[in-house]
């Protein structure tokens, strides 16, 4: 039989409280502790320059060439001036802390408590802990002028798509959101053009907020070209 993975802050914040339980015991003491991470992530990364947020698995090993990959996108972000953020953990997570870190370049890692705990990888120039996903999901986008999307779960699909529809319906400014590896995006990326559209439930121009690219570099300069066309290099 399965066992029920250890609750967390934000299976207990999501939890439907029973008729007999008292709200005012929990509920309004957590929202101050929600605004305290807002406040320590604000803090923190108001002193980094602009960013790029690079997801991806976290089961994907060192010796994948999505590793290497990804590694090579960061440095070369890195390299030009840009910071990148990563989710703080193994897999493609470490692989862009590891290529912007051996640049010289911020390298930060925004790390989640997880039932299962998330080991931080050791690249990080600035680390930060978070027990809320969407409070931890507010400081990639607001940082960030733009996403390398490395393949990945279900956890990069939630950041994907929350990119999109947050580009789409012009809630943040749009940036470059770039999907590595042709072979492993290309079933959704077609599936978007002859489901999504062919439904008429997207429009013809919200296929161009995606690029995919099967070269590292060019992955990350389409991010560094966007970011000098926006004033946020030189």
């Amino acid at each position: 039989m399965q066992t029920k993975p250890p609750r967390d802050e934000d299976f207990e914040l999501f939890r439907t409280l029973k008729t007999d339980e008292d709200f005012t015991k929990t509920e309004p003491w957590r929202v101050f502790r929600i605004q305290a991470e807002f406040v320590e992530g604000f803090e923190s990364l108001a002193r980094v320059g602009p960013a790029v947020s690079i997801f991806g698995s976290a089961r994907t090993p060192e010796d994948s060439p999505y590793y290497a990959a990804a590694r090579d996108s960061a440095g070369h972000l890195a390299e030009a001036g840009l910071a990148v953020i990563s989710g703080g953990g193994p897999g493609i997570m470490q692989a862009a802390n590891e290529g912007a870190h051996k640049a010289g370049g911020d390298s930060i890692g925004l790390n989640i408590e997880l039932p299962h705990e998330q080991n931080a990888n050791p690249y990080q120039t600035l680390s930060l802990d978070f027990h809320y996903f969407f409070v931890r999901k507010m400081m990639f986008v607001k940082y960030s002028v733009g996403y390398i999307i490395y393949p990945g779960g279900f956890g990069t699909m939630d950041e994907l798509f929350e990119a999109l529809t947050l580009a789409q319906t012009g809630k943040i400014e749009q940036f470059p959101i770039v999907l590595y590896g042709s072979e492993y995006w290309q079933g959704l990326v077609d599936w978007i053009r002859h489901g999504m559209l062919d439904a008429s439930c997207i429009s013809a121009k919200d296929i161009d907020l995606i690029q995919v690219t099967d070269d590292p570099i060019e992955a990350a300069e389409i991010i560094i070209d966007s970011a000098r066309t926006q004033g946020y290099l030189t």
